[in-house]
This record gives C-alpha cells, sequence and structure tokens, in this order.
C-alpha cells in the first residue's frame, strides 16, 4: 500500500521523538486531512442545487424526520449541533427563500413548529440523491466489507469521543 504525507509525518516523529505514541496522529490526521479534501466535493454538489451546506443540514434534517416534516427548534438544534441564536438566524433565512414556514403548535400555542415547504422538499429531495450519489463515489474505493468495517470502527470512535466530552 502506498504511504502518504501522514506516514511521512509519522515517521518524521519516530526520529524525532521514539518515546511517543503516535497511532493517535496517525488516525487523527487522516482524519482532518480527509475532512479538507472531502468538503469542497460536498460543497459542489450542494452548490449545483443553490444550497448552502447548512442549509442542506436543516432542509435534510426535516425530510428524514418524515411527515409531516415538522419539528420544533429545538429538535433541529439537537440534530445539527448549532447555537439557538444560529438556529434562528439559519430558519429566518430558509424562511425568506420559501424553503420553510414557521408557525405556532396547534396543540401548544407558546411551541414553534418548522415545516418543510413544498419548494424546500423539491429543492432537498433532488440535492439529498445527488448527495448520496457523491458520498458513495468519495468511498467507492473501498469495498462494501471495508465501507462496513470503517463505518463500525468510526462509530465506536465517536461514541467514545461523545462519552468523554460529556463527563
Amino acid at each position: 500500500m502506498p504511504l502518504d504525507r501522514v506516514d511521512e509525518i509519522v515517521e518524521q516523529w519516530k526520529v524525532q521523538r521514539p518515546d511517543l505514541d503516535t497511532s493517535g496522529m496517525a488516525i487523527i490526521g487522516r482524519l482532518a486531512r480527509l475532512e479538507r479534501q472531502i468538503r469542497p466535493l460536498l460543497d459542489d454538489v450542494f452548490e449545483r442545487h443553490d444550497l448552502e451546506s447548512w442549509e442542506f443540514d436543516v432542509l435534510a434534517t426535516l425530510l428524514r424526520s418524515g411527515d409531516p416534516h415538522q419539528l420544533t427548534p429545538g429538535r433541529l438544534l439537537e440534530s445539527t449541533m448549532v447555537t439557538s441564536g444560529a438556529m434562528t438566524n439559519r430558519l429566518d433565512r430558509l424562511e425568506r427563500r420559501g424553503l420553510v414556514r414557521r408557525s405556532k403548535s396547534p396543540d401548544d400555542g407558546r411551541q414553534v413548529l418548522v415545516t418543510l415547504t413544498e419548494p424546500g422538499r423539491t429543492v432537498v429531495d433532488r440535492a439529498v440523491t445527488d448527495h448520496a450519489e457523491n458520498e458513495r463515489r468519495i468511498v467507492g474505493a473501498m469495498s462494501a466489507d471495508e465501507r462496513r468495517e470503517l463505518t463500525a470502527l468510526l462509530r465506536r470512535l465517536q461514541i467514545a469521543v461523545e462519552q468523554a466530552n460529556d463527563d
């Protein structure tokens, strides 16, 4: 298997500091580099659908929530992991574009509901189709078994990091 830039960095550390365990660097370094390399590929798809990545995130969250494609801002916050101020700003912008609609809950007039509009659904439905194909293409260098294995390993790492941050 060919070596990459992270291998070179780890080797340099082994020479300079043979006492260090650089196994974390080898993983985190690759994750960071992959994110920087993958982000433009994802953004290209969103741009073709006249969406920013954060717009896609909110709209896709509403779409995958199922009929009636409606959530409270709090539920959107949980899914997208942004501050409430940022969410309010995002919803304002999406509402101005006609992609979502905010209304009072019929069950509790104090609660706001965010609903995906028909134009919003059309845009995100097309975008998610292209997005899924794009991501499949990005990971296409791995076999199905390798993708499942990597998914399981990353899930385990993500859960462990989340638990450590919660402590």
